[in-house]
């Protein structure tokens, strides 16, 4: 899209088209590179815009991938509810299973859990805060009640705790387990260091499993 169809646009459908051109260009830049690598001058020239005009639409590039971890929210929260929902039984270790495999394939949006509180509701207006916690409780809540219509034993409370802890450790995880090339090739290269390389999944669903098991003893 060129900057000149940015500058005649005036309708509300025209300003949610360049929101959601804004939002493609930042969430592709990000797959490319990272999200920390990405500057709101990236996005501009991606999208076609001059810096200062796309502050008309975002106030910062966190505001930006804040959006971004809104929509991550909704959409990893309606996989893992279509999956749960699917299921007449489930017992602890299927419950962690199903959180950890929906959770470890979706990469991009464990990056921005981990960015989330760390930097990307620290640069924003309270009003952007506010509009990311009412989607991220929304979709909670959701969460939480497809989660204990297969675990009835689980209390509102622990099932909250339950998905609060998923998707922190989801966001550590994966910073862990994608270094930088150099540190990726120290760990293969020594031994001592094998450690450090985690299967996001496999650990996910060994921690939730044993969560969930002590949630429903308590």
């Amino acid at each position: 899209m060129q900057s000149g169809d940015f500058r005649r646009a005036r309708s509300p459908q025209a300003k949610q088209a360049r929101e959601e051109a804004i939002l493609s260009a930042a969430r592709e830049l990000a797959t490319q590179r990272g999200i920390r690598e990405i500057t709101l001058t990236d996005i501009a020239v991606a999208v076609g815009m001059h810096k200062s005009a796309m502050l008309r639409y975002f106030e910062t590039r966190e505001e930006i991938f804040l959006r971004l971890t809104a929509d991550g929210w909704r959409e990893w929260s309606a996989a893992l509810r279509a999956d749960l929902d699917a299921r007449h039984h489930a017992d602890a270790e299927i419950v962690a299973s199903v959180i950890g495999a929906t959770l470890a394939t979706r990469g991009q949006f464990c990056d921005l859990l981990a960015q989330a509180p760390m930097n990307l509701e620290r640069n924003v207006s309270p009003d952007a805060v506010r509009r990311f916690k009412y989607v991220t409780h929304a979709e909670l809540d959701a969460i939480v009640e497809s989660v204990r219509r297969l675990l009835p034993a689980l209390s509102v409370e622990n099932g909250v705790d339950l998905i609060a802890t998923s998707t922190a450790l989801a966001g550590a995880f994966w910073q862990i387990a994608t270094p930088g090339p150099e540190i990726l090739e120290l760990y293969r290269d020594d031994p001592r260091l094998g450690h450090a390389l985690v299967d996001v999944e496999s650990r996910l669903r060994r921690i939730l499993a044993a969560l969930i098991t002590g949630l429903l003893a308590d």
